[in-house]
């Protein structure tokens, strides 16, 4: 090629299919994920894929050469315990990163011990060091409220905040953070901290499953495990559901996954104690009623220990 030859710079587009654009970025994949690894959480799905929908026209803009500024897609996740908000901040974080919003794509989640320091000096570097790995990704703080309380004058949350409250605004290029927690407490939060409110640009909240769905839920993770349930095993474990949740400390579908460990739990304890000679896969990976009848939660009572409660109630 002759030195003073020019090459002709590429032509803009002036037009971007959308549907195209759908398939090959792997949106399309992530939200069949989504759709196919949760159960129920319709108007969560719906927001998400509206969240898409928003993503992909910013980026026809954009090839366009149409005016535009980076979204702002800090947002908050509220809702009880067990309802799917780091599921969904893990395929939000791919999400992202397929339609070129981060560069990694992974997700980080803390809470406050992660960021909070418990001498002078000790918060800025943890949190400093928090945000230097979540960078490129999503940043996932659940129970955030907890990062700010009036009641202690010792407390060094607020000084979290501020470093928090800065990096979302200057690095939200390159960071996504979510807030996630209990509605009401959520609420609080922001109203005592209005530099979150108004960076916080997407809020969804997150339903209880319903028993039917929990259900679903469970015979899911046992299918994923190669287990099954009789008949009468299934319809206790309707019963269990209906009973449980009317009891404290319920954590939606983290308690339905509880009860299965020890549904299974109880399984091997019988086959241990009653089988004669050797066992099919069948009989090693059914469920029957005794299994599920077992729990205390027939009787009136929590069939949990402590700790599991404690943990349940994150």
């Amino acid at each position: 090629m002759d030195a003073d030859t020019v090459t002709p710079a590429t032509p803009a587009p002036t037009k971007v299919d959308l549907r195209a654009e759908f398939e090959e970025s792997g949106v399309r994949e992530v939200l069949e994920e989504l759709d196919r690894e949760l159960i129920g959480l319709a108007p969560v799905k719906s927001r998400i894929r509206e969240t898409a929908a928003l993503l992909l026209v910013d980026r026809a803009r954009t090839q366009l050469g149409l005016a535009h500024e980076t979204p702002t897609l800090h947002m908050s996740f509220t809702g009880n315990p067990g309802t799917g908000k780091t599921t969904v901040a893990l395929k939000m974080a791919g999400l992202l990163k397929r339609l070129g919003y981060v560069r990694k794509g992974h997700l980080v989640s803390v809470t406050r011990d992660d960021l909070v320091g418990q001498y002078i000096g000790h918060t800025a570097p943890k949190t400093k060091e928090v945000l230097k790995r979540a960078m490129g990704g999503v940043l996932f703080i659940d129970e955030a409220y907890y990062l700010y309380r009036p009641d202690n004058e010792r407390d060094y949350g607020q000084e979290a905040i501020e470093i928090l409250l800065q990096v979302m605004e200057n690095n939200r290029d390159d960071l996504v953070v979510i807030l996630a927690g209990y509605a009401d407490r959520m609420e609080n939060f922001f109203q005592s901290n209005p530099g979150f409110r108004s960076r916080i640009a997407h809020h969804i909240e997150f339903p209880d499953y319903s028993d039917a769905e929990l259900l679903a839920i469970v015979k899911h993770m046992m299918a994923d495990q190669s287990y099954t349930m009789t008949p009468t095993a299934e319809a206790a474990f309707s019963e269990y559901i209906r009973l449980r949740r009317a009891q404290p400390h319920f954590a939606n579908a983290r308690s339905i996954r509880n009860a299965f460990d020890r549904a299974r739990l109880r399984q091997a304890n019988r086959l241990f104690e009653t089988a004669k000679g050797a066992l099919d896969a069948a009989t090693l990976s059914t469920i029957e009623e005794p299994d599920i009848r077992a729990s205390r939660v027939f009787r009136g009572g929590l069939d949990s220990d402590r700790q599991r409660v404690k943990e349940e109630s994150k």
